[in-house]
C-alpha cells in the first residue's frame, strides 16, 4: 500500500519537472523510505527537495510512520538506465561485460545498447612494433554488467 503511494507521488513530482527520473525506490519493511533519482541536465539539491517535499507532504503520519531519504545518483554509481546513458553521450565510460573491460568514448546510445570507440595500440600485420588503431564495439545492455563514467581531472 505505501508502495504504491509513493510510486504515484513520484510519478507526479517527475511529471512535474521531466528532466528527472527514478533510478532506484527501496521501503523497507520498517518504513524507511530511499529513492534515489537522476536528470538529463544533473541533480540539484533543490530537486532532491522538491522530490521528498512532493513525497513527504503528501503521505500520512498519523496513518503509518516513515522516514524519507531523497538522493542523487553519485559520480560513483554504474550507470542502469538508457536515460542515463543518453545524458553521458560522448563521455568516457568504464564497461565491464562478462568476457572484458573496456575504456572508452560513449558514442551511440538506442534502445538496445550502446557504441563505444577507443584507440588501442597493436602489433604490426607486418614487421616489428605497434601502430595505433581505431577499435569500436556494439554493446547490448544485456551484456553489459558494469559501466560507470570516468571522472577525468
Amino acid at each position: 500500500m505505501l508502495q504504491d503511494k509513493v510510486e504515484n507521488l513520484l510519478k507526479e513530482a517527475f511529471q512535474e519537472n521531466n528532466s528527472l527520473f527514478l533510478i532506484d525506490l527501496n521501503i523497507t519493511k520498517d518504513n524507511k523510505i530511499s529513492v534515489v533519482i537522476d536528470g538529463d541536465n544533473g541533480v540539484s539539491v533543490n530537486d532532491c527537495i522538491a522530490v521528498s517535499r512532493k513525497v513527504e507532504h503528501n503521505l500520512d503520519r498519523e496513518e503509518e510512520d516513515f522516514s524519507l531519504q531523497v538522493s542523487s545518483a553519485g559520480v560513483s554509481e554504474p550507470l542502469r538506465l538508457e536515460r542515463q546513458y543518453r545524458k553521458n553521450l560522448g563521455r568516457k565510460l568504464q564497461v565491464t561485460t562478462n568476457n572484458e573491460k573496456i575504456e572508452a568514448t560513449l558514442t551511440e546510445v538506442d534502445q538496445n545498447g550502446i557504441k563505444l570507440n577507443w584507440k588501442a595500440r597493436e602489433p604490426k600485420p607486418v614487421g616489428k612494433g605497434k601502430h595505433t588503431v581505431q577499435k569500436e564495439a556494439v554493446l547490448p545492455y544485456s551484456e553489459i554488467t558494469d559501466a560507470k563514467v570516468m571522472i577525468t581531472f
